[in-house]
């Protein structure tokens, strides 16, 4: 069993596309510089919202991204892009 990340935030409607042009860096920049990244999905909502779905091979690795932060540059701009955080959770993938 992996371990899930699900973000759901909101994006100004002018700012959608600056999201999606930053995604390719920021996966890259993930691949790169996060010990256990496996994989991740966006998914776009209603109401200006979108979802991300982020799967680490453990819970320590994480906990070990989101202690990095924003640290490069791939990462900051799709960060920045992000109007508002609605809430972000951690699961397990089920088998």
């Amino acid at each position: 069993m992996s371990t899930v990340e699900l973000t759901r935030f909101r994006v100004l409607p002018s700012r959608s596309e600056e999201l999606l042009a930053a995604r390719a860096d920021m996966l890259k920049d993930f691949e790169a510089d996060r010990s256990g990244f496996l994989g991740a999905r966006l998914v776009q909502l209603p109401d200006n919202e979108w979802l991300d779905i982020v799967d680490w091979a453990t819970p320590a690795d994480f906990a070990a991204s989101r202690e990095k932060g924003a640290n490069l540059p791939g990462i900051a701009r799709f960060f920045a892009a992000i109007d508002s955080l609605v809430v972000a959770e951690e699961g397990v993938s089920a088998p």
